[in-house]
């Protein structure tokens, strides 16, 4: 099958700056999911870990003894969640949309958008939710990088089902968290290496610039920090070839599998004030894990997931 023709935009990436120092990450113990590609993990309000899988699955999982019970199944591809205190899970599926997986284990689509991909909710029944592009699919996300056509969106739901795209043109639009008072969601753009602050009075500002990786979906800890998963360093070649002409890119984009710039094997993840202070960041290359999605915190327990990991990851940091 031929490959899908890439339309590309020029960007001017931020110079790669250093951020200070790193500490390791170790892998404590790692949770049997049942399947595969766990891409988001969340804590619910019993402190277990919520998690999707690649079959359509929506696991609950002990983090202490690793217990697994399958809450629903979407009939698609999971990406980003939310548990209610209802037992309901807000469920960010690849294939239809915004769900709503009821505590019976039926699913519910609340909106048919594609590549629905991470979602919170306020006290009101207020939903924001993202989709990171408009033209690739999750198997194609590299074209989506490398064209940079910035066709994200972040999307809010009324309680009464009105949908209101609220920012478009964001670069693959990816995790969410949503402030403690409720007055701003924050938006990872995963190819932008920043994360957008979105005021519910509609003002938008960056709460951090220049991140030196790809950061996926963020969760705010019980620690106050917002948590957020690094999938892969910055390529220098991509980088290098963002403001130039498009040509380039198209040749790159066809170039054999086994010589196309590639993410580097890495478990990663950062931890923010949120004032945009840098806390921590935890890095591993031993091969413990890898491509790291999704992280959240609970009571010092941090937990990880991946879109290519068969487990969840415990680690020690």
């Amino acid at each position: 099958m031929p490959r899908r023709l890439i339309r590309p935009r020029r960007w001017t990436p931020p110079v790669l700056a250093d951020r200070g120092p790193t500490a390791r990450l170790r892998v404590r113990r790692r949770l049997a999911t049942g399947g595969h590609g766990p891409e988001d993990v969340v804590f619910d309000q019993a402190g277990r870990v919520v998690t999707g899988t690649a079959d359509g699955r929506i696991v609950s999982i002990d983090p202490d003894s690793g217990e697994r019970i399958v809450l629903g199944e979407t009939g698609g591809r999971p990406l980003g969640l939310h548990p209610r205190a209802d037992g309901s899970v807000l469920v960010c599926d690849h294939d239809q949309g915004l769900l709503e997986v009821r505590p019976d284990g039926t699913a519910h689509v609340l909106a048919a958008e594609t590549f629905a991909s991470n979602v919170v909710e306020g006290r009101d029944g207020t939903i924001w939710f993202t989709t990171s592009t408009s033209r690739w699919t999750l198997d194609e996300y590299e074209g989506d990088i490398l064209e940079h056509t910035s066709t994200g969106r972040l999307i809010r739901r009324d309680p009464d089902g009105t949908l209101t795209t609220l920012l478009d043109d964001l670069k693959f639009a990816n995790g969410l968290v949503l402030a403690p008072d409720e007055s701003y969601v924050l938006v990872a753009e995963t190819a932008g290496y920043r994360i957008r602050r979105h005021r519910r009075d509609g003002r938008t500002d960056m709460l951090v610039e220049n991140l030196p990786g790809f950061p996926d979906n963020m969760w705010l800890g019980s620690d106050g920090l917002l948590w957020v998963a690094i999938a892969a360093p910055r390529n220098p070649l991509v980088d290098r070839l963002l403001p130039l002409p498009g040509f380039l890119r198209l040749l790159v984009w066809n170039l054999p599998p086994a010589v196309r710039p590639k993410a580097t094997p890495i478990a990663w993840v950062i931890a923010f004030g949120l004032d945009g202070t840098l806390v921590h960041d935890l890095r591993a290359d031993d091969g413990s894990y890898g491509f790291v999605t999704s992280v959240a915190e609970r009571d010092g327990t941090v937990v990880i997931g991946s879109l290519t990991e068969d487990d969840i990851a415990v680690i020690e940091w």
